[in-house]
């Protein structure tokens, strides 16, 4: 006697449920973390492109705010940090300035006058490091037109990509360290003169030539007490990651050694602890699909191996080494610019250091396209990290994924 047609339905609608949650799982897609939105694009205000996030506490209640370039849009934004309680809530903000394919804004105190200024860098057609001097009043701080925006003349004409604080000359003054991409592509310093207001006066040096920077960091590499200066140059022929020696005089040259991943197309860099010794461990990843670790000896030379990005992605941005599920061994979380024709596959990732290697788990679902830089850090105060970062094409904005481990 055959099976009744009303019993084969239920068995074929069986195995279309079974068979979808396998593909599910198998994209990670169920295990996504919670996602908040800090503050979302937004046409006309200049709110579009979300490019990057840089984090310090400008208003000294012990939490990180955050300042972001948005790219198309042109709006230079401070959002300020409500606390652990009101974290998932939107940010309260300030646009602080206007520039026109700004690439990155970084918080800096240039003038010393206790209010926290924001610089940003711009390539495209404005091709300039601007600026933005804060209100010394508090309660101007979060009023757009107390602010003032300068360029710098002597950056005009370079399509600058990043910019680090730093005091490169021992002189009690922040300065800043600044790349570029493309003709003329340098890493230099913008000196901080008597007179930081005045932005004619703030001379640029050359440090290097380069191709197209991606990120700068300050590193005691050599551990000999002075901050060396490590950067990512993604393009030409002298691709890689290097690092410029401190050498303890403002009149000495800075000399370059190559760290690692020569020749491949580099993007942002995190050092930091991976255990086992291997503290000022540089991680970097690629556009190629790897993560390239480079470890360094006690000899000064370095020891470069490579790490599939999670789930076979190939387009990677950032990446951090951050103890995510809190056993005790550091992990790598990374975001990507996800695959074209691979639209299902999740783009924040992390890679799990368990003890049978190294596993992937999935922190943002199929949403966004492009993503940035991002920071680790404890947001909701429940003793985990959160992951902060934002994305320029899907228009997700700048936001945190809630790390779900408490």
């Amino acid at each position: 006697m055959g099976i009744k047609l009303p019993l084969l339905i239920v068995i074929w609608i069986g195995l279309i449920w079974i068979d979808t949650a396998t593909f599910c799982a198998g994209t990670a897609l169920a295990e996504s973390w919670k996602r908040h939105t800090i503050d979302t694009s937004d046409r006309a205000s200049g709110k579009r492109g979300a490019d990057g996030v840089r984090l310090t506490d400008v208003n000294g209640d012990g939490h990180p705010d955050i300042t972001t370039g948005w790219e198309e849009g042109g709006a230079v934004v401070v959002y300020l940090n409500p606390g652990p309680s009101r974290a998932k809530d939107r940010w309260e903000s300030v646009t602080v300035g206007s520039v026109k394919g700004v690439e990155d804004a970084v918080f800096a105190d240039l003038d010393a006058d206790g209010a926290i200024d924001v610089v940003s860098c711009a390539e495209g057609k404005i091709n300039n490091v601007f600026i933005h001097w804060a209100p010394k009043s508090k309660p101007d701080y979060q009023l757009t037109e107390k602010w003032k925006t300068d360029a710098f003349p002597a950056t005009t004409g370079r399509r600058w990509m990043f910019a680090m604080p730093m005091d490169m000359n021992q002189d009690g003054r922040i300065d800043l360290v600044i790349g570029s991409k493309n003709k003329d592509a340098i890493v230099g310093w913008l000196e901080n003169p008597a007179n930081p207001r005045n932005t004619a006066d703030w001379k640029l040096h050359q440090l290097t030539p380069a191709s197209w920077i991606m990120s700068i960091k300050a590193v005691d590499v050599d551990r000999d007490g002075q901050q060396d200066i490590v950067y990512s140059d993604r393009y030409g022929t002298e691709a890689g990651i290097y690092w410029l020696k401190n050498p303890g005089q403002t009149s000495s040259i800075w000399e370059r050694r190559l760290i690692g991943g020569e020749g491949k197309q580099v993007m942002f860099l995190c050092v930091g602890d991976l255990g086992a010794g291997k503290n000022h461990a540089v991680i970097c990843a690629t556009l190629d699909g790897s993560l390239i670790q480079c470890i360094p000896s006690e000899s000064g030379e370095w020891t470069e191996t490579s790490l599939p990005l999670p789930f076979g992605l190939k387009a990677g941005k950032g990446v951090a080494i951050a103890d995510v599920n809190m056993d005790g061994r550091p992990d790598l979380v990374t975001t990507s610019e996800a695959q074209r024709e691979a639209d299902e596959m999740v783009a924040v990732a992390w890679k799990e250091n368990s003890e049978q290697g190294w596993i992937d788990h999935a922190i943002s679902d199929a949403r966004g396209r492009k993503f940035d830089r991002l920071e680790m850090l404890d947001l909701d105060g429940d003793g985990d990290l959160d992951l902060l970062t934002c994305e320029e094409v899907h228009d997700l904005g700048v936001f945190w994924y809630e790390n779900p481990e408490n």
